[in-house]
């Protein structure tokens, strides 16, 4: 199994879907917006999507981290001044540890000036809570097989596998069929049972995402 990691050992975190969320500072509304990106031009593509989402903002700062080594970086702070949006943006998603993604934080200017230190407090705000509600992933190579068993043993392999396995499908027809990757190389659990089974047989490694958790198992 293999597993991205970033130079200081930190697991690679990636996100599925586009979240949003507002806070509000000194009467400027200020919206974070996570996209995924699976590929450099989502960038462009992205931003303007923002802009369609909140055509009558101000500023639409962004920064994005993209590749498996991040490789690939970028900051924008669109018109306010210089490094008080971009850079902030950009520094809050290097420390989450995460990567194929755009941070686009959306401005509606409230009247009041908040000044260089202000509007960095302000984007870098806006990006840490809405990367706090973001649900993350983790890309790794796992090892598979296909089981194919008598409905007795459901109990006793859904014990087996609870912790230690992702289920990508069970089947129930005459005979009971799972098809389930492991989180660790070891499969030894299955030992005592296996003669119980009608017919195992490996599946080719693949890249599954799984859902992050700072607990590890």
């Amino acid at each position: 199994m293999e597993i991205c990691y970033n130079k200081n050992g930190e697991i690679m975190k990636y996100i599925k879907d586009i979240q949003t969320h507002q806070i509000i500072i000194d009467k400027s509304i200020f919206i974070g917006i996570l996209f995924p990106l699976y590929e450099i031009d989502d960038i462009k593509k992205n931003i303007a999507k923002a802009k369609e989402m909140f055509p009558k903002a101000s500023h639409y700062c962004s920064a994005s981290l993209f590749g498996e080594g991040l490789e690939h970086a970028t900051s924008s702070d669109d018109g306010e001044p210089s490094r008080t949006a971009g850079i902030p943006i950009l520094e809050v998603l290097r420390h989450h540890d995460v990567t194929n993604l755009l941070c686009v934080v959306v401005r509606f200017y409230g009247g009041t000036k908040l000044g260089a230190g202000g509007l960095i407090r302000a984007y870098s705000k806006a990006t840490s809570e809405v990367l706090n509600i973001q649900k993350f992933y983790e890309k790794k190579e796992m090892k598979g097989f296909e089981i194919v068993f008598d409905y007795p043993l459901i109990q006793t392999m859904d014990q087996l596998i609870e912790s230690i396995t992702y289920v990508k499908e069970k089947m129930f027809l005459e005979h009971v069929t799972y098809q389930l990757y492991f989180k660790e190389k070891n499969v030894s659990i299955f030992d005592d049972i296996k003669h119980q089974f009608i017919s195992i047989h490996p599946l080719d490694e693949k890249t599954l995402w799984i859902p992050y958790t700072t607990k590890k198992e």
